[in-house]
């Protein structure tokens, strides 16, 4: 029997033990359902929604090409990617995960990327964003808002470590592609050139460019919600089957030897399937040192889950990007992070939060913890509202897009 006859036998075998899963635990199955739908449709879908239609307005427009072109001289001696990867570092960013992958894919679809530069990109802008990392992880989660300081320096630290090193990535393949020649002097006459001529390539009316925009951004979105409700039941239906338990036994050793608690293996596991549960499920565990639980915390982040990682591949199966750079850069990110949270422990977290000195001066002071968690609350307070009007916009572009076909035809 070949691989490929005994790829297609493990994947049967998968799937008809999941879909079976289902019918043997279907209270589980859709209490799970439940969580990952509340989560995509309170926080995921509102959050993320602003930042998909402002970016495809901004390519659209040509906007992105003309931060391309002011940023080249940054980011290409450093990443070795167009300038206008700095835009995407930028969002992916501000919104979290996976709007670097969407980002990326999408400029490769325009072109402005090879597809080494494409997946150098996407390595290192699929980042979480603050308000998860400080609302939800450090509020909402731990209840010490302090702790997001050390998670995300070293998210976002990592990310700059992972960037810098995935430049290396594909010189020998690069040197076949086809490249794409940019000034790489700072010139503002050049970038609002380039801006001009994209908009001017770009023949759609402001409309039909705001339409195409909510489209293309509610269906990502939708997409995005199976993944989360999909993973969410897919983790619990491995803990009912005794598969996560039985992974976590068999990390134990390797946690005790590196000095970690047994108790943070089954977070560290469900963490790797689903970032949020991981993150939760961390945080909850008693008896155990606070650096330890923000070191696997720091690694879950980094790691992105199966959950969103399977959502980038989705979004990068669009194109040619290779989801194998991803994964790996995934696995380097996870451990840079942790690396950094042990380092920064002592010169950032004890030194200003831990007992803290009269004479020392906090990085983040009481009103920006307020901030991140009063945004949360306004999420899940207003966040469905949201959702639900999108939707119906959705469903109006849509009937009003197959009207006009038919009309056509």
């Amino acid at each position: 029997m070949n691989a490929s006859k005994i790829k297609t036998l493990l994947l049967s075998l998968s799937v008809s033990t999941f879909a079976l899963s289902l019918i043997i635990f279907p209270e589980e199955s859709f209490e799970a359902s439940i969580r990952g739908l509340n989560m995509w449709w309170e926080i995921v879908f509102p959050s993320l929604l602003p930042f998909f239609i402002i970016s495809e307005m901004l390519i659209g427009i040509g906007v992105v090409r003309f931060i391309g072109v002011l940023l080249e001289p940054l980011m290409r001696p450093i990443f070795r990617v167009p300038g206008v990867g700095g835009f995407v570092w930028a969002m992916g960013m501000a919104s979290g995960f996976p709007a670097g992958a969407k980002l990326s894919a999408r400029l490769r679809q325009e072109k402005q990327l090879t597809r080494i530069e494409a997946e150098r990109l996407v390595s290192f802008t699929n980042s979480s964003n603050p308000l998860f990392i400080f609302g939800a992880v450090s509020v909402g989660f731990f209840k010490n808002p302090h702790l997001g300081v050390i998670l995300a320096l070293a998210h976002y630290l990592g990310n700059i470590c992972v960037g810098i090193i995935m430049r290396f990535y594909g010189r020998k393949e690069e040197k076949q592609e086809r490249t794409y020649s940019m000034d790489r002097s700072f010139s503002i006459k050049t970038a609002l050139s380039v801006l001009h001529q994209t908009r001017l390539k770009d023949k759609r009316p402001l409309g039909k460019l705001l339409g195409d925009a909510v489209s293309s951004s509610i269906q990502t979105l939708l997409m995005i919600g199976g993944f989360i409700i999909l993973f969410s039941v897919l983790n619990k239906i491995l803990f009912h089957l005794h598969i996560t338990p039985l992974i976590a036994s068999g990390l134990t050793t390797i946690f005790i030897v590196f000095g970690l608690s047994e108790s943070l293996t089954m977070p560290f596991i469900s963490g790797l399937f689903e970032i949020t549960l991981g993150s939760q499920m961390t945080s909850g565990i008693d008896g155990t040192l606070l650096i330890h639980q923000a070191l696997i915390t720091s690694f879950i982040l980094g790691f992105n889950g199966f959950s969103v990682q399977a959502q980038a591949a989705s979004i990068m199966a669009q194109t040619d990007i290779r989801f194998k750079p991803f994964f790996y850069a995934r696995i380097l990110h996870g451990m840079i992070a942790a690396t950094i949270s042990v380092l920064l422990w002592k010169p950032v977290y004890e030194r200003f939060y831990h007992n803290q000195p009269s004479n020392a001066v906090p990085v983040f002071n009481i009103h920006q913890w307020e901030f991140w968690g009063s945004a949360i609350y306004w999420l899940k307070a207003f966040g469905p509202i949201l959702t639900i009007i999108s939707l119906g916009v959705y469903c109006l572009l849509l009937w009003r897009k197959i009207v006009d076909q038919n009309r056509l035809n």
